[in-house]
């Protein structure tokens, strides 16, 4: 039997190359360790664990935007993330910088959507000005701030901003949250907000005692969501709380029938003129419900049958719980404003190019005009997918660049031939999609561990 033989290197070789992963791996732990060190310290150094509430009006027309500050509250307890701080979760079409005003260091930075700026591509805004509620939550500063809030057009310039200094012993910083708890029931709880993603669910239009029937829609509502992946590998990264929010009257506002309706939020359809489009601008009334409940992100119930819905990147998702297509609809406007998905739906022969302009890239990660696709989903392509793709209504979620979305036939183009983001019978999120929501949990979560 013949023996192999594995010629050794010389001793020396094999302890210089011992002594230099030891090296590495030490080089690597302390890294970790010093990552971790410098996380938790970037949070204590600059914040204590409550929530700044700032309140802006946006107003102006196509000409000229404006940016006013309204108020500022101080809520008891910070829930959202606390680290990559300084980093931008996406660009959104508005962003919040916030500095220590010493040392002019970026302390903080979120991004944002507004129905404001929608409102701004409308006719109506070419002739006279508006003035719309704005409410953002930033982690409590020690000492004081720079804050500065801009809005960017559909290139991506910024239009209008607003700088204005914080200081968090200002004795006109209102206190909330410290009494009437609003009703409240957690429908699933994974760990403290210090731990988890906090969702909180609304009731418009519930009267009083059409209040169990809101936590049976609000429980449909969060099971719907979790059974949808990434939300449901993620699951455990996740708590969902339902706030009882009763309302006068039952039902909500249809302005093009001519009913009007005393609800808690005042929402409505008909916004911007379009039948089913659903949203409120009572901003302030939904954060003053809430203020007493950790939460960084907002989904409203509205009780009727009638179909419609919207949802605002951060800022809030609002959709009607009776109608047969209630629970994909939930999950569409939540991939809106949880994850600042675009429609991946358009019009035949139509080409809205005041919305997405041809020339530049959309923020939105699911959507491209490719004049920069390589930051889009390129890397996702498999090898020999032309682009554009055709279409493939028997695979239609695999991964290609199909023309037409953002409500465009052309210029515009989609991830898969359908999409959670583009219909109602899609079965789940594209993997682009997926990807998008991903990054958003990982992004946000409040620690990198587990993931």
């Amino acid at each position: 039997m013949l023996k192999r033989i594995v010629a050794m290197p010389p001793k020396s070789y094999l302890c210089r190359k011992c002594i230099d992963m030891k090296n590495n791996i030490i080089i690597v732990l302390v890294c970790l360790l010093l990552s971790s060190i410098a996380t938790a310290q970037e949070f204590n150094d600059f914040f204590s664990d409550k929530t700044l509430r700032v309140d802006y009006i946006f107003s102006g027309n196509q000409d000229k935007q404006y940016i006013s500050l309204d108020e500022l509250s101080q809520l008891p307890s910070w829930a959202g993330r606390r680290h990559n701080l300084s980093d931008l979760p996406l660009k959104g079409n508005g962003e919040i910088e916030m500095k220590d005003k010493k040392t002019g260091t970026i302390i903080y930075r979120t991004s944002f959507s507004t129905l404001f700026l929608e409102w701004l591509t409308t006719d109506e805004a070419k002739s006279i000005s508006k003035g719309f509620e704005n409410t953002y939550l930033l982690p409590y500063p020690l000492l004081a701030v720079d804050i500065k809030v801009s809005l960017k057009d559909s290139r991506g310039n910024v239009t209008t901003s607003l700088t204005h200094t914080v200081d968090p012993t200002d004795i006109l910083i209102h206190k909330r949250g410290t009494d009437d708890i609003a009703p409240h029931r957690y429908i699933i709880k994974n760990g403290t907000p210090e731990d988890c993603i906090d969702v909180v669910i609304l009731g418009e239009g519930y009267t009083k005692n059409e209040l169990d029937t809101f936590y049976i829609d609000a429980q449909k509502a969060c099971e719907n969501i979790l059974s949808y992946e990434p939300f449901k590998s993620f699951k455990n990264k996740f708590n969902f709380i339902a706030v009882a929010s009763e309302s006068k009257d039952s039902g909500v506002s249809t302005p093009g029938k001519g009913i009007w309706k005393n609800t808690i939020f005042n929402s409505h359809f008909n916004t911007f003129y379009s039948d089913r489009y659903l949203t409120t601008r009572q901003v302030k009334a939904i954060h003053n419900v809430i203020a007493d409940i950790p939460y960084e992100h907002i989904i409203i119930l509205a009780n009727t049958k009638k179909y419609g819905g919207g949802g605002i990147y951060n800022s809030f998702t609002l959709t009607t719980a009776h109608h047969e297509s209630f629970l994909p609809v939930v999950v569409h406007e939540f991939g809106h404003s949880f994850a600042g998905l675009a429609d991946e739906y358009f019009y035949e022969q139509d080409v809205f190019s005041d919305t997405y302009p041809f020339d530049v890239e959309p923020w939105e990660q699911n959507i491209t005009t490719l004049v920069n696709f390589e930051e889009k989903w390129k890397d996702m392509l498999p090898d020999n997918i032309p682009i554009p793709t055709a279409p493939n209504s028997k695979e239609p979620y695999k991964i290609g660049v199909y023309e037409g979305g953002g409500y465009s036939a052309k210029g515009i183009y989609r991830p898969a031939f359908n999409c959670r983001m583009r219909t109602n019978n899609a079965t789940t999120f594209c993997p682009v999609c997926q990807r998008a929501i991903k990054r958003m949990i990982i992004q946000t979560n409040k620690k990198r561990k587990n993931l």
